[in-house]
């Protein structure tokens, strides 16, 4: 039934577990349905965003303000995967990237790498 190009949050993701058991490999879409109900609790409007061939994970739209958020587990050590769609929109919204890398921190020519915590406890985004 949801056999979809949409992408679909759970509000209860236990549920999920609880039907299907638990994949180490759902890891990362775990972190966006976090990311995803962080964002709405904020008071944004979230959406997908595509960019020619490559997708954001989230376009984020509060009133005039404007984010783009994209979600890793952990950065990729020899690719800029995460980091390159976002640095190919060309305005200056903020952009970032929310990660569980604990090592991962700081600011790549703008695009800013957050640590999942640091995200769901700051009000700046």
């Amino acid at each position: 039934m949801l056999k979809t190009q949409e992408k679909f949050y759970l509000a209860d993701s236990s549920l999920k577990y609880c039907i299907m058991g638990f994949n180490p490999k759902s890891i990362a879409a775990m972190l966006e349905n976090i990311v995803y109900f962080e964002l709405r609790r904020k008071g944004y409007d979230v959406y997908i965003g595509k960019n020619e061939t490559k997708e954001i994970d989230f376009v984020a739209l509060r009133r005039d303000e404007h984010i783009y958020v994209q979600v890793c587990r952990r950065l990729p050590e020899e690719s800029d995967w995460e980091v390159a769609n976002l640095l190919e929109i060309k305005n200056h919204y903020p952009k970032y990237v929310v990660t569980l890398d604990e090592l991962a921190s700081g600011n790549i020519n703008g695009v800013k790498i957050v640590h999942l915590a640091d995200f769901l406890l700051n009000r700046e985004y």
